[in-house]
């Protein structure tokens, strides 16, 4: 099974070094890329307020977080929920530093070494798209992910919206079943050899809406790969 966790959290400033600490944290599961709604969504009290620049940015107040648990009470159950997957992050080495910290705090391992890995979206943007924004924001919009509803950000919300751009981002990279040499599937069932010429196929005609449906998907794929895929090159050459 192939897990992933999409993740991002806010926290009440921007240095864990210097005491800030995470005040929310939303993941998503992804399990074969499609999502399975068994997310996760925490609101912790840090025991400090949020600088004032960090407040804008999320709107979550020290008395909206008063009555909230503190990290350490939640982290073995957020790791027994992270334990195993790949984990997918919007600039990682932020989110990453301070699960560290609060992990460190309540005397745990770093999240290194319960996940299987850890992807950083914003890398691969960068190299995707050299020389361009590569925020959220701007993913959301060059990849047509509907963000309208991101006024503020938030960690579940900022979760699901990376889970769309994420999936844009890889489309057409999904694993193809193959045979190995002895004949047997990825799953290590046998898999019996057919001879198509035995058989007479019918060739069924695409309808104008699967054509339509199709082209969609095309433009999607093009958009993602920044205008360098090979039928469009051909397309115009011709």
């Amino acid at each position: 099974m192939t897990r992933q966790i999409v993740l991002d959290t806010e926290t009440t400033g921007l240095s864990a070094a210097d005491g800030d600490r995470i005040i929310e944290l939303g993941c998503v599961e992804l399990v074969h890329r499609k999502l399975t709604r068994n997310n996760l969504h925490l609101y912790f009290n840090p025991d400090r307020e949020s600088h004032e620049e960090a407040l804008k940015v999320h709107g979550i107040t020290s008395e909206f977080l008063r009555d909230k648990p503190r990290f350490h009470q939640c982290a073995q159950d957020i790791l027994e929920y992270l334990r195993g997957a790949e984990l997918i992050i919007h600039n990682a080495s932020f989110d990453v530093g301070f699960l560290d910290r609060e992990l460190q705090l309540a005397g745990l391992p770093p999240l290194a070494e319960h996940v299987a890995g850890i992807i950083d979206t914003l890398a691969m943007a960068k190299e995707m798209f050299p020389g361009k924004r590569n925020s959220l924001d701007a993913l959301c919009d060059r990849l047509g992910v509907d963000n309208s509803g991101r006024t503020l950000h938030g960690a579940l919300l900022d979760a699901e919206l990376l889970a769309d751009v994420y999936i844009n981002l890889t489309r057409g990279q999904d694993a193809l079943l193959v045979m190995d040499e002895a004949g047997s599937g990825s799953d290590g069932l046998a898999v019996a050899a057919v001879d198509l010429r035995l058989f007479s196929l019918p060739v069924l005609a695409a309808t104008p809406e699967e054509r339509a449906a199709h082209e969609d998907v095309l433009v999607q794929i093009d958009k993602a790969s920044g205008g360098k895929t090979v039928w469009r090159n051909f397309s115009e050459a011709a």
